[in-house]
């Protein structure tokens, strides 16, 4: 039929004489997987069970059941309509349409089986169980059915080649109509009339009849368009499809005849990489390409009316490569023999090509697997050692062996990203940072020598995958996103960002040519990401190694986009607003390139200006006083003119609310105490990462809880007021000497300061006073981790009057 879908795969025979269900024996022959056709038109398996036919009270007819062999639950349950078309395929496939777009088919293990319901289905309907469709799948004119009445089959003509023309227009004719589709199907199958057509095929050759070939050509491609597997595997079988391909070489619309068989003959040459044994599955290799072959280049593309007439030979190919999967994975001497090979220094750089493009190969016909079969795949190929060969050939010189082996990697890391997690971990043990996999992939993404970085732009989406959080087994204590996070930080950032560190140690980009801001751009992308979801992994990197200044050294890059990528990731850290970055941005001065691009910038309405104007309207809006007041006290002057947006007065106005609070700080305290509820919260969360990063147990604190020592409750605003002006006196002292000696200071030789940072897990608040949310390091009761400073510009003893207060 027109819409036919394409034929289900076959079940796979996973037991012997006998299965177990539901605790009893069961006849194989009843075996069967049960499949419903999605929106793709592929097969959905919906699982194996055990098929019957009875009576159902409910449904009031004969129906067909199917019960799960895992737990005996009811798989299907459908009603043999005596209006319904059942068709029979391949001799072990029942199939039909339950509703207009939800098509059902069974796949039994015997065909035996398949048999014994049909002759069921047939009875219920009153037809003759020899037939392979019960009923007409669509309703023929009236026209038709007279003709259906006097003329049970369709008459061929005789195979002669003097009646070639009136076969193809015979053929042509009956295409449009559902009833003669059919019926010509039938009368090609009984009669043997494709062998026949064959035999002419090579008469018209010897005798160069032009016009006999181009009949020829449209009756072969009348024959694909009635999407029959009968026909095809007529056609497809090893001592016609030669003869086939040879027909449709000669198109009418075509001046000249193409060559398809010399080419499959003389050009495409079969390169057995490992000897194959199996001479039924050298068969199925050679008859899937073919069929490929003929699908992609011999065949014109189908009219939108045609697509999917050829929807069988879509699921031809399709069952093909599942059963060449399927038998190369149980064949496991070909597989030890092929990673052997691969991983074998002696063999010699065009073998090892070839080894690697099968195994690429095979991968991609994997795609093709149902989900649990695709499971069994990939553990038997990580079982065979498929990512320790990898690496191996990952670190060859050969760029186009290292190519597909990056292809084969995707599809693991696609995959199962954690099984190439667990591997990396475990490898990390026993070698060097070099030759860990995941360094190599790193390293091929920094030096791909491909001008638009096609390869690079792939492997940082393969790592992108295999830092995200998201895709990381959550178990109780999320032990994988601890220990990778910890194994990459300590392995591998630092190949990472190699090159960022490398180009950035003067005030502007040591190398500006496109290739390298590409890749630059590249690595900030995936920086950014690590900003947004590793929070004190990344934090600890990027105080530690003073990461943001050297990123911001591209904002006076050539390349806008370059700019953009440096500018998108301070936005990003300043988005989390999160005090401890914000001390490090403050304490080195790090909106001074920004501002730079800004005024560089000028005049111009572009990204660039936007994209600045934007941070620091997200620093007024969210009211980050700490940001708010570094940014007037040092940059006001080089942004007061700028009035086409009320950003920059807003901030000042912002500042100077925020000075005349510490100057009467009585005044509006509850007001500003309510305004820091979120600043606060933001503080605490903070504490918690912390904390975790100490590993310090925190299980017995539920989130929102505030634990505050009963003394505390009764302190009033006056107390809580107090410090915040003292502590911004102080700050602002501290700062101007830190501006002194930072002018005098190289800042672009100056290392940031350690932050390792440390609290005491005995008092937790969600609402500390902002005296005690600057300066965590040094409050009281908060001793330092071993071995690590204290954080410049501890609070002193004074604050202890400051600790924790509770709202609700």
């Amino acid at each position: 039929a027109p819409g036919q879908p394409p034929a289900p795969p076959a079940i796979a025979h996973q037991s012997g004489g006998c299965g177990v269900a539901g605790g009893r024996m069961t006849d194989t022959r009843r075996r069967v997987k049960v499949y419903t056709l999605n929106e793709d038109r592929q097969w959905d398996d919906r699982g194996t069970g055990h098929v019957s036919s009875c009576y159902v009270e409910r449904l009031k007819g004969m129906s067909l059941l199917v019960r799960a062999e895992s737990d005996g639950s009811l798989l299907l349950e459908s009603k043999i309509n005596p209006n319904t078309a059942y068709q029979k395929q391949q001799d072990t496939l029942i199939v039909w349409s339950e509703a207009e777009n939800y098509d059902l088919a069974l796949s039994f293990q015997e065909k035996a089986g398949c048999d014994e319901i049909w002759e069921k289905i047939c009875q219920v309907q009153g037809k003759d169980p020899s037939v392979d469709i019960t009923q007409d799948l669509v309703d023929e004119s009236e026209e038709e059915r007279f003709d259906d009445m006097s003329s049970p089959g369709l008459e061929l003509p005789s195979c002669e080649l003097s009646r070639l023309e009136e076969i193809a227009e015979l053929v042509a004719s009956s295409l449009p109509s559902p009833l003669r589709r059919e019926k010509l199907a039938l009368a090609l199958e009984n009669e043997g009339y494709i062998k026949k057509l064959l035999e002419i095929f090579h008469v018209c050759e010897d005798l160069e009849n032009i016009e006999g070939l181009h009949h020829l050509y449209e009756i072969i491609k009348g024959i694909f368009l009635l999407n029959r597997t009968a026909l095809f595997e007529v056609m497809f079988s090893e001592e016609c499809i030669m003869d086939v391909i040879g027909c449709l070489e000669y198109d009418p619309s075509l001046s000249q005849s193409r060559k398809h068989r010399e080419f499959l003959t003389k050009t495409a040459k079969f390169k057995e990489v490992i000897p194959i044994s199996d001479p039924e599955l050298k068969q199925k290799i050679h008859q899937t390409y073919r069929v490929q072959y003929i699908q992609d280049m011999v065949l014109p593309t189908p009219s939108v009316f045609e697509e999917n007439m050829l929807s069988t030979l879509h699921s031809f190919i399709f069952f093909n490569k599942v059963e060449i999967v399927g038998m190369l994975q149980e064949d496991e001497k070909f597989l030890t023999d092929l990673f052997a090979q691969l991983t074998d220094e002696a063999t010699d750089e065009e073998k090892r090509q070839e080894l690697v493009n099968f195994l690429k190969e095979f991968c991609a016909f994997s795609q093709t697997l149902q989900p649990q079969n695709r499971d069994a795949f990939f553990k038997t190929l990580s079982n065979m050692g498929i990512l320790p060969a990898l690496e191996v050939i990952l670190g060859m010189d050969d760029a186009q062996v290292r190519s597909a082996a990056t292809d084969i990697f995707s599809y693991l890391v696609e995959y199962n990203p954690s099984m190439v997690r667990e591997f990396v971990m475990q490898e990390a043990q026993q070698n060097d940072d070099d030759i860990l996999l995941i360094n190599l992939i790193i390293e091929h993404m920094i030096c791909d020598t491909d001008p638009e970085l096609g390869g690079a732009v792939l492997l940082m989406g393969l790592l992108r995958t295999l830092v995200d959080p998201e895709n990381m087994l959550a178990t109780a204590n999320k032990t994988e996103k601890t220990e990778f996070l910890g194994f990459f930080y300590k392995h591998c950032m630092h190949v990472l960002t190699a090159p960022l560190l490398a180009n950035t140690t003067e005030d502007k980009p040591s190398k500006d040519d496109f290739q390298t801001a590409q890749l630059l751009a590249l690595i900030l992308e995936l920086l950014t990401f690590c900003v947004e979801h590793h929070t004190y992994h990344i934090k600890n990197y990027i105080i530690n190694k003073d990461i943001l200044r050297r990123v911001l050294v591209l904002m006076a890059s050539k390349h806008a986009f370059l700019a953009l990528c440096a500018l998108r990731f301070k936005r990003k850290i300043i988005g989390l607003k999160d005090e401890f970055y914000n001390r490090y941005i403050m304490k080195s001065f790090l909106f001074e390139p920004v501002v730079k691009a800004f005024l560089n910038n000028g005049s111009r309405y572009n990204l660039m200006n936007s994209a600045i104007i934007e941070m620091f309207e997200f620093i007024r809006v969210e009211d980050i006083k700490s940001l708010t007041a570094h940014v007037i006290e040092n940059y006001w002057k080089a942004l007061e003119d700028v009035d086409y947006v009320q950003t920059f007065k807003g901030l000042k106005l912002r500042f100077e609310q925020q000075r005349e609070r510490q100057d009467n700080p009585k005044l509006d305290s509850m007001r500003s105490i309510l305004r820091n509820h979120r600043y606060r919260r933001d503080a605490r969360t903070l504490e918690d990462e912390e904390e975790m990063w100490f590993n310090t147990d925190e299980d017995d604190m539920e989130d929102g809880e505030a634990v505050v020592p009963p003394s505390d409750k009764t302190k009033n605003d006056e107390d809580i007021m107090d410090p915040i002006s003292k502590f911004m006196e102080r700050k602002k002292l501290k700062e101007s000497e830190e501006k002194e000696v930072l002018l005098k200071t190289n800042l672009s030789g100056r290392q940031s300061p350690s932050f390792k940072l440390s609290f005491s897990s005995g008092t937790k608040s969600n609402l500390t006073s902002q005296s005690s949310a600057s300066n965590l390091p040094g409050s009281p009761g908060s001793p330092g981790s071993p071995g690590s400073p204290g954080s410049p510009g501890s609070v002193s003893k004074s604050t202890s009057q400051t600790a924790a207060i509770t709202t609700k």
